[in-house]
């Protein structure tokens, strides 16, 4: 690495795109990837669709808690 670099040159936001979707990765536990995997087989679908399942049935439960 060098001890100095040159930005006289540079564009700022060159490369700034301000609708870019971020896919944030999310890391299971063994057990859990498991029987994640073993949902989306029987579905025949992919594990995101299955986490992303679940998780909006339990934002559903707790909104109906909340109240």
């Amino acid at each position: 690495m060098k001890k100095e670099y040159n930005f006289l040159k540079g564009e700022r936001g060159k490369f700034y795109n301000k609708d870019a979707n971020l896919n944030i990765p999310v890391y299971l536990d063994p057990k859990t990837l498991s029987f994640v995997e073993s949902i989306a087989t029987k579905r025949k679908t992919d594990v995101s669709t299955v986490v992303n399942d679940l998780i909006k049935t339990d934002m559903k439960i707790a909104d109906y808690i909340k109240r």
